[in-house]
């Protein structure tokens, strides 16, 4: 902004003091100081706060946030490369990535069997001749471990691909099985980015549903996640929403629109105190509550009069608590929730879920700090987070995991990417790990029962090269294709989704729209394309058509009944 005037410049021309305009749906450019305006501000992926914030003057932004409704003027205070989210990503950069002391396991075994070998058959070859030396030297531990444990390694990589998740270290297979802590960041990740409506206060002498009502109908046109939410309430209660007067929109400090012939004004208490409506006692007693707890409250006035408010809390993903309770029986000893959101809210959640501790109002910066301090209490951490400010935490521990729809950094940094929306692969994850080490054993059993039978057998029964040459190679071949066992469970994922697509009568079956009745990926709606695919509420392609009104769970790829 220059003399009044708005004006486009590169972001790297920007210095300290310019004033940058910023619209709604715009990301903030800068960290600065707002002088003009008022907007609501996403800033979860910084700071982890659950609802987006209401900034006015003098407050404070930061870069990479997003505005989701108003307009504001920032002065710059630092742009670039100064603001706190490239600090995030530099002090990133400087972390020494974690990375395995040793070797592979079955490497290691592999090196150590080779002196051993050789040892045994210069004995050999002094006590029995030179065939007996073949003979022992040809029960070669190495090759038969050495390929075996690639190879299973590659094929539970296929297997994690085929149920949607990306292994970006396939060390982090080895190191899942020692884990016994898990750190959950809260907003995001345990709670969905969009809030909930909880309570919902009358007052005045109208309904509650009336003022649900009405906010819905003042939201309908906004996609920002205060409206979305409001809009999921009314449509959860089978509320029909009038038309409003458009003329009377007013974007910035709240809305103002015309309902029913009413003056309808949704926005915070300084909006309120901003167009002269009073708070009753009760909404005053209520306020106080929400802000105790870390809920936000969205007030409605029904012409000049306060006719409630509706209470937005943070939405718990409906398969935590399953998740929870299946870690507990995996072996997992300590869970626990890091935030950077308030207290009350935090600890809230941790003692709905069962956690052993939590941390809140914890700084970007320093929620690799406290992984840090886990690991010095002895145990081994997997990060589960999605956030930029999420980044350096996820490096830090020894193992991490994103979410598909994470920010860009937190996917780049993270061992593990889940590429669904939600947590329902992280007990199938440990699964799979177990499974991997339990697949690497028993190659090795394969591998060294038989070839040291057969040594024994070069001293004692006189077994020539061609029984040690049969021995070796029956059991290289035994430890290789169990090595590609879960190829095997592959294929039937693959052989399930393809009968699911080629079936037209289970299409024809499964109902034009259903309800995930677990909802347990959050979409409202399923509704069939043809061919067994259809879209999920949020509009992501998956197939969802199976038998007799059971249908796959769009995104989370679970058989689930459809209503």
């Amino acid at each position: 902004m220059q003399d009044g005037v708005e004006i486009q410049v590169p972001l790297d021309r920007l210095q300290k003091g310019d004033v940058v305009v910023t619209h709604t749906g715009e990301m903030v450019p800068v960290d600065g100081i707002i002088v003009e305006g008022m907007a609501m501000i996403d800033q979860h992926a910084l700071t982890g706060e659950s609802t987006p914030a209401e900034k006015g003057v003098g407050d404070r932004v930061f870069a990479s946030t997003i505005l989701v409704a108003g307009e504001i003027q920032i002065v710059v205070e630092k742009s670039g490369s100064d603001t706190a989210t490239a600090k995030i990503a530099q002090i990133l950069n400087d972390t020494a990535g974690y990375k395995l002391a040793s070797q592979h396991r079955g490497e290691q075994l592999a090196d150590k069997a080779v002196i051993p070998t050789l040892a045994v058959g210069a004995v050999a070859g002094a006590t029995i001749g030179p065939q007996g030396a073949v003979a022992a030297l040809n029960s070669d531990l190495g090759t038969g471990i050495r390929m075996a444990a690639p190879l299973g390694m590659l094929s539970t990589l296929s297997l994690c691909a085929q149920k949607g998740i990306l292994v970006k270290d396939g060390r982090a297979l080895d190191l899942l099985c020692e884990v016994d802590t898990v750190l959950f960041d809260k907003t995001g990740t345990l709670t969905r980015e969009r809030p909930e409506v909880g309570r919902m206060i009358a007052a005045n002498g109208i309904n509650p549903l009336q003022i649900l009502r009405f906010a819905a109908a003042a939201e309908r046109r906004f996609h920002h996640p205060i409206a979305l939410a409001i809009l999921q309430k009314a449509a959860a209660q089978g509320l029909r929403l009038p038309l409003t007067d458009a003329t009377q929109y007013k974007v910035g400090y709240g809305i103002t629109v015309g309902v029913d012939g009413h003056q309808v004004r949704v926005g915070s208490r300084r909006f309120m105190d901003l167009e002269g409506v009073a708070l009753t006692p009760e909404i005053e007693d209520a306020l106080d509550e929400a802000h105790r707890e870390g809920h936000t409250m969205v007030m409605i006035a029904v012409d000049d009069e306060l006719g409630g408010a509706l209470e937005l809390r943070a939405s718990i993903r409906p398969e935590v608590r399953g998740i929870v309770q299946g870690l507990r029986e995996r072996g997992i000893e300590h869970i626990a929730i890091i935030s950077g959101d308030h207290e009350a809210p935090t600890r809230r959640l941790a003692e709905e879920l069962g956690m052993d501790r939590y941390f809140a109002q914890v700084l970007p910066a320093d929620k690799a700090d406290y992984v840090a301090q886990l690991q010095r209490e002895g145990r081994k951490v997997c990060f589960v987070g999605d956030g930029i400010n999420d980044a350096i935490a996820l490096k830090k521990a020894n193992v991490s995991i994103s979410l598909r729809g994470a920010t860009s950094i937190a996917t780049d940094t993270a061992h593990v990417v889940f590429m669904e929306q939600g947590l329902g692969k992280l007990c199938e994850l440990r699964d799979i790990a177990r499974d991997l080490e339990r697949n690497v054993r028993n190659s090795w059993i394969m591998i060294l029962v038989p070839n040291i039978t057969c040594v024994a057998g070069v001293f004692t029964l006189g077994f020539g090269i061609g029984a040690s040459v049969v021995t070796n190679n029956v059991a290289a071949l035994g430890a290789l294709a169990n090595g590609l066992w879960p190829m095997r469970k592959v294929a039937q994922l693959e052989a399930e989704t393809a009968a699911s697509v080629r079936d037209p009568a289970a299409s024809e079956r499964l109902p034009p729209r259903g309800r995930c009745a677990a909802r347990a990926c959050g979409s409202l709606t399923s509704r069939r394309t043809g061919a067994g695919r259809g879209y999920c509420g949020g509009g992501s392609p998956r197939y969802i058509a199976s038998l007799s009104g059971i249908g796959r769970c769009c995104r989370l790829r679970v058989p689930v009944a459809l209503r």
